[in-house]
């Protein structure tokens, strides 16, 4: 979808991504930024039987973090169980703020990845505990490498 949005006396064109997963991918010229809108729980017999994700209101801005990656996620057979986020790009672990028996919600960041000077975010691709981090401060990972682990 592509949107035209005014700030101040500047128009940008922007290429929104699909609204149902999250992050939101928007991109602005060359620059693509993600996007984790909050979404507010509705009460109402409407809500509850629509399966389509709401927007969020325009009140909670959303926030974006520029050139920022979110991992891919590795799913063992049997779904969603001992989940693993995977390295999306090689680069270098600089910060990791996430430690074993850690609750961690969706979107929430675990760690910096650091890729051709550019900090990646890499955040949680779902709410849970944290089984263990994989990787420490300093080292290299490889595109696809395991970083971080939930309990079942």
């Amino acid at each position: 979808m592509n949107v035209q949005v005014k700030i101040g006396e500047q128009t940008f064109d922007v290429e929104i991504g699909d609204l149902s997963v999250r992050p939101v991918l928007a991109r602005i010229g060359y620059e693509t930024f993600e996007v984790w809108p909050e979404e507010e729980k509705i009460a109402s017999p409407v809500a509850e039987t629509n399966s389509a994700v709401q927007p969020s209101p325009a009140s909670q801005a959303p926030v974006a973090h520029p050139r920022s990656t979110s991992a891919p996620v590795a799913m063992p057979a049997g779904g969603d169980k001992n989940l693993v986020v995977s390295a999306p790009i090689p680069g270098v672990i600089t910060q990791i703020a996430v430690k074993p028996g850690d609750s961690v919600t969706q979107g929430q960041e675990l760690c910096i990845l650091e890729a051709m000077k550019m900090k990646n975010a890499i955040r949680s691709p779902r709410d849970g505990v944290i089984a263990a981090v994989l990787v420490n401060v300093g080292d290299h990972v490889a595109k696809g490498h395991p970083i971080i682990q939930f309990a079942s």
